[in-house]
């Protein structure tokens, strides 16, 4: 098929159409921040953001009831595909982040969204940055996420969010305690650079949001639980 691309990890591969986001160090550490979880058969899993479907195939592999959601064509297909080579049943559709799901709940939600500073105060319209760029402070996905969550998730139920610390850390937990959920950072993990990163180093600099030498983005899982 033209335009696929196949992506190897160790918990599998997983077909890559270009414009999709890969699976990455962000990925992979949310796969990780999963695997800790109590996920088997009947646990119901919305991922948000799936991309490629990296992290929807991971819960699926466990028994869950995955509803993938994206709000690129190419992604959903690529889920689609990946989940029917694996012979895996996901429900990939495509929507505006939690819009799709609404008037459901579930268990565990799932997400890395896009959340890297950029230049551009508004969203990419199209392209591939439309899966990493979100705004000026790299919140604008972010924030909508801590506010609609909790009203998907089941009492007990979990929301595990990965992003860089570079576009507040405190700023998520104090959104998400606000909105009922009992929320802490559990993972930590210092990746270099990439290419867009490396890219926007002095812009960054400008911003305030590195300092000179930096070369090095902290990623980090929260954990956000709906106790009531």
């Amino acid at each position: 098929m033209p335009g696929l691309l196949g992506t190897y990890h160790r918990s599998g591969r997983v077909m890559v159409l270009r414009g999709v986001y890969a699976p990455q160090e962000d990925t992979l550490l949310l796969g990780e921040a999963l695997g800790r979880e109590r996920v088997g058969a009947g646990t119901s899993v919305l991922d948000v953001g799936t991309g490629s479907g990296f992290i929807a195939l991971a819960a699926a592999r466990r028994g869950a009831r995955v509803t993938a959601v994206d709000r690129t064509r190419r992604a959903v297909l690529a889920t689609r595909l990946n989940a029917a080579l694996a012979g895996l049943r996901v429900e990939a559709v495509r929507g505006d982040l939690l819009t799709p799901a609404g008037g459901r709940r579930f268990d565990l939600i799932l997400s890395n969204p896009p959340y890297v500073p950029a230049p551009d105060a508004a969203p990419p319209r199209r392209g591939s940055a439309r899966a990493w760029d979100a705004g000026n402070d790299g919140r604008l996905v972010i924030d909508r996420l801590c506010a609609g969550a909790a009203g998907l998730l089941r009492p007990g139920g979990v929301l595990l969010l990965v992003h860089s610390a570079l576009c507040g850390v405190p700023a998520t937990l104090e959104r998400l305690e606000r909105a009922g959920l009992s929320a802490q950072v559990t993972d930590r993990r210092s990746v270099p650079f990439g290419p867009v990163l490396a890219s926007r180093r002095q812009w960054l600099l400008g911003c305030g949001l590195i300092a000179s030498g930096d070369d090095k983005e902290e990623l980090v899982i929260i954990r956000a639980e709906r106790i009531e």
